[in-house]
């Protein structure tokens, strides 16, 4: 029984051959019926989708790209602000450093004046206690000297001086006799 269908199958009804790398023209309309379905179906929901999906994308970039931006500013803008507070800052520094400097020395220069007049006042005090204290000397040299002078003259005349008045005034002629043959030796 198959060979009688093989041979039936076979047997030429009056139509072409077909070509078996054509298919059935049965099997192309289905095909095509498929193929305009998919591509509605594609065209009417997968499309838009894409669309929208693609578009929210598009725009997420955009906004991430303008934020970027945004944040790029900012950071040029504190950027020059921390830069000219920087150099605000540096030169704040250098005036308290020369205002420092002009004060120590203003403070150098106090200091001197005061020392110089610390030690013209100490200089002052030791001439003044050295000229009292010459002059204390030269009280007690005369005195000295004019006892001794007296004792010496009473021993050389021969008659004791014990008279102040006298004494006095032998001591006083004999230190001016002095003091004037030091100035003829200068």
């Amino acid at each position: 029984m198959l060979n009688a269908l093989v041979t039936l199958a076979a047997e030429p009804s009056g139509e072409a051959p077909e070509n078996p790398l054509l298919p059935a023209t049965y099997d192309i309309v289905w095909s095509l019926v498929c193929f305009i379905i998919i591509v509605v179906v594609v065209w009417r929901v997968a499309l838009p989708r894409m669309a929208k999906l693609l578009d929210e994308r598009s725009a997420a970039i955009e906004g991430n790209i303008a934020k970027a931006d945004e944040a790029q500013r900012q950071a040029e803008a504190a950027l020059e602000q921390y830069t000219a507070q920087l150099a605000e800052a540096r030169r704040e520094a250098g005036e308290i450093r020369e205002n420092a400097t002009q004060d120590g020395r203003k403070i150098v220069a106090e200091a001197r004046e005061t020392a110089a007049a610390d030690a013209a006042r100490i200089t002052a005090a030791a001439h003044s206690q050295i000229e009292a204290e010459r002059q204390t000397a030269l009280v007690q040299l005369r005195t000295e000297v004019g006892t001794l002078a007296v004792d010496l003259a009473g021993n050389v005349i021969g008659e004791t001086l014990s008279d102040d008045a006298r004494a006095n005034a032998v001591v006083d002629r004999f230190l001016a006799d002095l003091e004037a043959s030091e100035k003829a030796a200068k």
